[in-house]
């Protein structure tokens, strides 16, 4: 691995100082008049909006681990001891104390009688079966310690305790411990209403002809996807032209009620760049971030609303997505979730500009190594249709090696 200090001459905006733009820029989006309460079957994937206490404990009782007898282990010597079964307790039960020498039947997470301090598993009790209810009977049992397959109550979190923190994204797991606990409804972010606009006359919408000189929008399908993914809720301006008055106009019609405008193309220094153009009386910071794909960016504030400018190619909008806008809002609302950082090794080597955090698109394969796709240009969506992960290389990076390691994001 060939590293080099960053250059002092290099005046690009490094990714860890635009990230912290972008997340100061959303930071009021993370509000008090921003939330809601939702029923659980409606909060998945949103950020949790506040700290929640465990109104009980969990499990509320002492319950069974396993199918078996419930039993005093003081009753059981070293040497095993016949015991008489009394009626058995199922799930759901209020069961009767248990008296001296006497084993309970019991199921998996029922309640432990009074008394009983121990579980003996079925397959250890002769006869290693139930019997029949109403069947009067004993039964030997091996010795057990006290507490032996008990599930105390509290053992997994006492009341009080707090079950989830604010910022929390709720999946599956959070839900469903919710639910547990006996909640009902949870607060959370409300979802991020987001204006996405694709600027340039060299695109056309997919299903139309293609002209001479014309590309087909992949950005608007690309973003809207990986936004929609994320829980953002997206509204689609369709494709505007070069005009800077028809951009201007385009925004203030459809952007009403947004929380974010973000546009594709016309943020680099060319001549024909609309979306700087129609931003000119607009406090909206145009600069390049030391990254690669992606480093033309737009930030600032459009009319009031935050504004993000990305680039025009689709793999650098999707880069830009992931490396500023969902980490962003993950840090700020708790959701979308953070993506996982992995660390895998190489199956190839690569190359980096020396001054440049560069982002390449890979397949990790199984046993932890990562092949790159495709190339570094920021045009490779078919490159970027076959990746599954994001390759980062961080700045002062110009060499490694097949082998060496390097983190990635799954995708």
């Amino acid at each position: 691995m060939t590293s080099h200090p960053h250059s002092s001459a290099a005046r690009a905006r490094s990714v860890a100082d635009h990230a912290a733009a972008v997340a100061q820029l959303l930071r009021p989006l993370r509000s008090a008049d921003r939330t809601e309460s939702l029923p659980l079957t409606q909060a998945l994937g949103r950020g949790l909006a506040g700290d929640v206490a465990a109104p009980i404990s969990l499990p509320p009782f002492a319950n069974s681990q396993m199918d078996g007898y419930a039993v005093r282990s003081g009753d059981i010597p070293d040497a095993g001891a016949e015991l008489r079964i009394v009626p058995p307790v199922p799930a759901g039960s209020s069961p009767q104390p248990l008296e001296p020498g006497t084993a309970a039947p019991i199921m998996t997470g029922a309640m432990i009688p009074a008394g009983a301090d121990a579980v003996v598993p079925i397959e250890r009790a002769v006869p290693d079966r139930f019997l029949e209810p109403g069947h009067a009977g004993t039964v030997k049992l091996p010795p057990a310690a006290a507490g032996t397959f008990v599930r105390s109550a509290g053992s997994d979190i006492a009341a009080g305790e707090h079950a989830l923190v604010a910022g929390t994204c709720l999946g599956p797991a959070q839900l469903g411990l919710l639910a547990a606990l006996g909640i009902p409804e949870v607060r959370v972010y409300k979802a991020v209403t987001v204006l996405l606009v694709t600027t340039g006359d060299e695109v056309v919408e997919p299903g139309s002809q293609l002209p001479p000189g014309k590309i087909y929008d992949s950005n608007g399908t690309l973003l809207e996807a990986a936004m929609k993914q994320a829980g953002l809720n997206v509204r689609r301006a369709g494709i505007s032209t070069d005009s800077p008055e028809d951009l201007r106009a385009l925004l203030r019609t459809q952007g009403q009620g947004a929380d974010l405008i973000l546009t594709t193309g016309g943020v680099s220094k060319g001549a024909y760049e609309v979306v700087r153009q129609a931003m000119a009386d607009q406090p909206v910071e145009f600069l390049h971030v030391a990254m690669q794909p992606g480093g033309p960016q737009g930030v600032g504030t459009f009319d009031g609303v935050p504004f993000l400018g990305f680039p025009g190619n689709p793999v650098s909008c999707l880069v830009s997505f992931e490396m500023f806008l969902r980490p962003a809002l993950s840090a700020l609302l708790g959701a979308p979730a953070a993506r996982l950082p992995l660390r895998a090794r190489l199956a190839g080597p690569l190359t980096s500009p020396a001054h440049k955090h560069q982002v390449r698109r890979g397949t990790l394969r199984p046993g932890g190594t990562v092949q790159l796709e495709g190339g570094e240009g920021s045009h490779l969506m078919h490159a970027l249709a076959g990746s599954n992960v994001l390759v980062h290389v961080p700045a002062g990076v110009t060499e490694l090696a097949a082998g060496d390691e390097v983190e990635v994001w799954m995708l």
